[in-house]
């Protein structure tokens, strides 16, 4: 599905999702991303919702966003509380759903300012 937003900015948007993939300002990825206004990691190291584990986590505290979106692939699946109890301890949001959902709410709130990472399983 493609999704479209009138907007002049630099920031990092998603302008796609499908089965498998995303598309952020024109660059298609088929592996875990973490995006960002400013920057896009490919780093990210899970390969899918069931390799997540506690480091996958702390990857986001450096980052310091107000909320993070886990894009958890083609079904919303919650992980573990305790997988990431040092966000919350850092009074950083952790709101899970499925990817297509997560690429829509994070173009929503970058578009407020919001400070959002949105860390996308396929």
């Amino acid at each position: 599905m493609k999704l479209h937003l009138n907007t002049t900015t630099t920031q990092n948007i998603f302008t796609a999702h499908g089965a498998g993939y995303v598309v952020v300002g024109g660059q298609r990825f088929e592996h875990p991303i973490v995006v960002t206004p400013e920057q896009i990691f490919t780093d990210w190291q899970p390969q899918d919702f069931d390799a997540l584990d506690e480091t996958h986590f702390a990857y986001f505290l450096t980052l310091k966003p107000e909320i993070l979106l886990l894009g958890t692939g083609a079904q919303q699946r919650f992980p573990h509380p305790q997988l990431y109890r040092q966000l919350i301890a850092a009074r950083i949001g952790v709101e899970c759903m499925h990817t297509a959902a997560a690429c829509r709410t994070y173009n929503i709130l970058m578009a407020e300012n919001r400070k959002v990472v949105a860390a996308i399983l396929l």
